[in-house]
């Protein structure tokens, strides 16, 4: 990273990724584009889980290139005034596998749905899994590395 300062440490990035709703996967797309889509996900143990359709682009860029990106965008206040925002982020860097083993697909299901039904009881989760069951897909990006920025603003104001 250039502007060292703004650096985030580990623990904070990690953070980010814990607190995010979505965040941004990016993909090797047709053509050699970027294929960039905005996806819900849930972080745990250093890796980020996704669910998606069993067809579609974003398995095909999968199956092309492994290779992928996730971005969270922790803190984003406009500050007009200053022409500028006071933002944090965290990019997770890695390779995207799609879950084949059932038990580790099921696993996956399970924490998203903890971390966006965390109110519902335990039979409630499994009867909303089985309803959607058969047509998801999981996939899994474990993450190789793990960087943080935020705006030198809140760097200044938390040295300050």
């Amino acid at each position: 990273m250039r502007r060292a300062r703004q650096a985030l440490s580990r623990e904070e990035s990690e953070a980010i990724l814990l607190q995010g709703s979505s965040g941004v996967l990016a993909l090797l797309g047709d053509g050699g584009y970027p294929y960039a889509l905005p996806i819900s996900y849930v972080y745990a143990q250093g890796r980020l889980y996704f669910h998606c359709a069993k067809a579609g682009h974003k398995l095909d860029a999968i199956r092309r290139c492994d290779k992928a990106s996730f971005c969270v965008i922790g803190q984003d206040a406009v500050k007009m005034e200053e022409y500028t925002t006071y933002f944090t982020s965290a990019i997770a860097f890695g390779r995207v596998r799609i879950l084949e083993d059932e038990a580790e697909k099921r696993a996956a299901i399970d924490l998203l749905a903890r971390k966006y039904a965390p109110q519902d009881s335990a039979q409630g989760r499994q009867r909303a899994i089985e309803r959607e069951y058969a047509p998801l897909c999981m996939l899994e990006m474990r993450v190789e590395h793990l960087s943080g920025k935020a705006a030198i603003e809140l760097v200044r104001d938390k040295k300050g």
